[in-house]
């Protein structure tokens, strides 16, 4: 059985009720190939992976990935919408399948709990509120599938912008004093970070943990790691320094 869920719009929008249902896509479906608008994109999306992978935040009953088809059936119509990156705690295993092509909540797992869009010079479609088949980002989002956190990214300006969902409507959230966006859903704080990375100097999203430390990524631990050698080797020769200055030779 479908589950349907009508959805009651503003009156100054639409005066008519929404059916959805939450249904599977067909194997033969056509999902949207759409270029994308520029490489810093898909490079935001790996970098906040990469660090989510790296401090265990990622499970094996999770989703956490880009230009992914998050599926819905409004009116009897499928919509599908590829957030930039989205965030998914907990997704049922595949039964028959090994390449999940794309996710209709509720009917395989969660609701997605984030999704974020990463703001290109030539489309602002991601603040689209258009009502009417095949929907703008924004009201599919915020009205048809109700996702609890809403991220946009400007990444050439370095602005960030996080909506929470409150009374079945965005609400923008203040700017923090210290700049971190606490995220319940992941317990994590996101924030903007300005550096190099992937061979591009650029505005990054990063995650910062509930004290507020930043958490390093690939190579920033490699080189805490080369760092901690090096002052463990120095360490030791100021030990055997001082033993011998005591008479005594260490053992080689």
């Amino acid at each position: 059985m479908i589950a349907t869920v009508p959805i009651s719009s503003r009156s100054d929008i639409s005066h008519s009720p929404w059916n959805i249902s939450w249904e599977l896509l067909p194997d033969d479906y056509v999902l949207p190939d759409d270029p994308v608008e520029n490489l810093i994109q898909p490079a935001l999306a790996a970098f906040l992976n990469e660090i989510l992978g790296l401090h265990g935040f990622i499970t094996a009953d999770a989703i956490a990935t880009t230009d992914f088809g998050i599926c819905a059936n409004v009116n009897g119509k499928t919509v599908v919408k590829a957030p930039d990156w989205v965030w998914i705690p907990h997704v049922e295993p595949l039964a028959d399948k090994h390449i999940r092509r794309s996710y209709t909540p509720y009917k395989e797992g969660d609701l997605p709990a984030i999704v974020m869009e990463f703001l290109s010079a030539s489309d602002c479609g991601e603040y689209s509120m258009n009502p009417n088949y095949p929907y703008g980002k924004w009201w599919f989002y915020e009205r048809i599938l109700q996702i609890p956190i809403y991220v946009i990214f400007h990444p050439e300006s370095g602005d960030l912008e996080v909506y929470f969902l409150k009374d079945g409507r965005y609400e923008r959230s203040a700017v923090p004093e210290n700049g971190l966006y606490w995220l319940d859903a992941l317990g994590l704080h996101l924030s903007v970070w300005e550096g190099s990375r992937f061979n591009s100097h650029a505005f990054w999203l990063r995650w910062w943990n509930r004290e507020g430390e930043l958490l390093p990524c690939g190579n920033e631990l490699v080189e805490q790691e080369r760092q901690r050698v090096e002052q463990e080797r120095q360490r030791n020769e100021r030990l055997i320094v001082q033993l011998r200055s005591l008479g005594v030779e260490p053992d080689p």
